[in-house]
């Protein structure tokens, strides 16, 4: 992996749980990792679902290894927010395919 291909900055995020101004707990996210990317795929992935016709932006990033990546985090890229779909280790702890999909509105 070549360190001028990973020209994207993305942050990874873990959901968390803490305390609001009256001590109620609220889960929120925090930022784990920032870390560089490459933007392998940028991929709209048309499909009929139980909402209708949907059009989800589907982003694969080729990054670094970082152990701990789950599908239970997050991703951040350009300020919009991403599932995380599918993590996928490149050889031996050399790095990670992550594939995401746009969260939100």
């Amino acid at each position: 992996m070549r360190a001028g291909n990973l020209d994207r900055i993305v942050e990874i995020q873990r959901r968390t749980t803490g305390l609001d101004l009256y001590g109620t707990p609220v889960e929120t996210w925090t930022t784990f990792a920032t870390m560089r990317a490459q933007l392998l795929k940028n991929a709209t992935d048309g499909r009929e679902g139980a909402r209708g016709h949907t059009t989800d932006a589907v982003l694969t990033f080729r990054t670094r290894y970082l152990d701990g990546v789950t599908l239970e985090n997050r991703l951040t890229y350009q300020g919009q927010q991403f599932e995380i779909i599918g993590v996928s280790e490149i050889g031996r702890r050399v790095g990670l395919d992550i594939t995401c999909r746009r969260a939100g509105p």
